[in-house]
């Protein structure tokens, strides 16, 4: 990533610009996603800041996106996001975008073996999403995902305060849920659908961090 200075990155301390310089490629910024404590929102929902992940060294998967497009924006490229919706059953999943000599990755930040990182090897954003429809898969084994959003420009949002703010990003967050969706099966598609092998179900189940008990 070629790094372009913003003045809208001077609304971050040094200690914060230092960190967001230090992950200057893909690679890197997903390993610090990784290395972020699971959010798991005991005390409630949240949306954080890309800010308060920062002070709070915790992100689920929309907060762990949002901060990494943050850092590819600081770095010049567009802080892009995609939410990938699902039938109602199951969770919604929020990565980063990024592209690499004209093809798509994503930062990914999960507690499970699967739906993370993805290489720059897809040509289009449906390409990319389509390699995360047989990973997502209820306990039953139902396959869940049905739709993913057109590349959303986190930039094009006029009031910049979601960078730093300690107030939950609910608007940002239903700007993103509303913005436009491409499905992925038609009807007949959902009806033959198989589902996921046991072996996957398990391995499924692996996460990195496990919940507290309160």
């Amino acid at each position: 990533m070629k790094r372009k200075t913003n003045p809208v990155f001077k609304i971050f301390n040094p200690k914060e610009l230092k960190v967001f310089e230090k992950l200057n490629t893909p690679k890197k910024v997903q390993d610090y996603i990784n290395h972020l404590r699971v959010n798991f929102e005991i005390g409630g929902e949240t949306y954080l800041s890309p800010k308060e992940v920062l002070r709070q060294k915790r992100a689920h998967c929309a907060e762990g996106a949002i901060l990494a497009a943050t850092i590819f924006w600081y770095h010049g490229g567009k802080p892009f996001l995609m939410d990938m919706k699902t039938t109602p059953n199951d969770d919604e999943h929020v990565v980063a975008l990024f592209k690499e000599n004209g093809y798509w990755g994503a930062v990914s930040k999960t507690n499970h073996a699967v739906l993370r990182y993805r290489e720059p090897i897809y040509k289009t954003v449906r390409e990319l999403a389509l390699s995360y429809f047989h990973e997502y898969f209820k306990d039953s084994g139902q396959k869940t995902l049905r739709s993913y959003s057109k590349p959303f420009d986190l930039s094009k949002i006029k009031n910049k305060s979601w960078l730093t703010t300690k107030e939950n990003l609910w608007n940002l967050i239903d700007a993103l849920d509303g913005s436009k969706h491409f499905q992925i099966l038609n009807k007949e598609q959902i009806k033959g659908l198989r589902k996921a092998d046991q072996i996957e179900i398990l391995a499924g189940k692996i996460v990195e961090q496990k919940k507290k008990k309160i």
